[in-house]
């Protein structure tokens, strides 16, 4: 059970973490976040373990994660401020990717122990995120064009904007992610691991993210019930 706790543990923190920097932050809170798990679910998709009887890659809570920041951008400051986020996302990949590999280039001193679990590590780099950009731009703008479709949908329909903010967020993530599972895993795997083991992997981390995008729904609400208290803070004291 340790890997189950952990997962669930890793759920709750990496969702606490958007909401406090978006408590302490704001915006900028947000685009932190997204540079942050952008590096770290990169290197963790490397790890493989079994949890709740599959088989799965770490990374895909960060990565989820990376969604509920879209999705509070959209709902509170719009399409634009969503794509900032993915484009500094993308930026951070590349220059990830340059950074890392430029250690490769040195010659380790005689007395260097650390050289050797770094080229294993990073070796594999390029690929991982040279497809995870590539999936990364498609599944993460498609997430923001969807939620404001389903918006527009809900606010048509029902004529209240701020209603069915539970359906535009989880209608969005979980076809956004059906889409990145099956991207992903075959754009950065194929040839690496048996057909077996990369379709335990893509439906082991499309469970994950459907689970992880019901999950994020009390977080989205609370970041705009922060987001409203703040306004309303705000316009009284002026």
């Amino acid at each position: 059970m340790q890997n189950e706790i952990l997962l669930l543990a890793s759920l709750f923190l990496a969702f606490s973490a958007v909401l406090l920097l978006f408590r302490l932050f704001g915006e900028q809170g947000l685009y932190l976040w997204t540079v942050v798990a952008t590096i770290a679910a990169n290197i963790e998709v490397l790890i493989i373990v079994n949890a709740f009887g599959m088989e799965m890659t770490l990374g895909n809570i960060l990565f989820a994660s990376t969604f509920l920041v879209t999705d509070i951008l959209s709902e509170l400051y719009g399409k634009k401020a969503a794509k900032t986020a993915v484009f500094l996302g993308i930026a951070t990949s590349v220059l990830f990717i340059l950074i890392s590999q430029s250690w490769m280039l040195y010659q380790p001193n005689e007395n260097d122990f650390a050289s050797p679990a770094i080229r294993t590590v990073f070796s594999n780099t390029p690929r991982l995120m040279a497809v995870g950009i590539g999936v990364y731009v498609i599944v993460q703008l498609f997430d923001v064009w969807a939620y404001h479709k389903w918006w527009a949908f809900t606010k048509n329909k029902f004529g209240d904007s701020k209603k069915f903010l539970w359906l535009r967020n989880n209608g969005s993530t979980m076809v956004s992610q059906l889409l990145n599972t099956i991207l992903f895993t075959w754009g950065a795997f194929l040839g690496t691991y048996h057909t077996s083991t990369l379709i335990s992997i893509a439906m082991s981390s499309y469970v994950i993210f459907v689970a992880t995008s019901i999950a994020d729904t009390p977080f989205i609400y609370l970041a705009r019930y922060l987001h409203g208290r703040k306004k309303k803070s705000a316009g009284s004291s002026l």
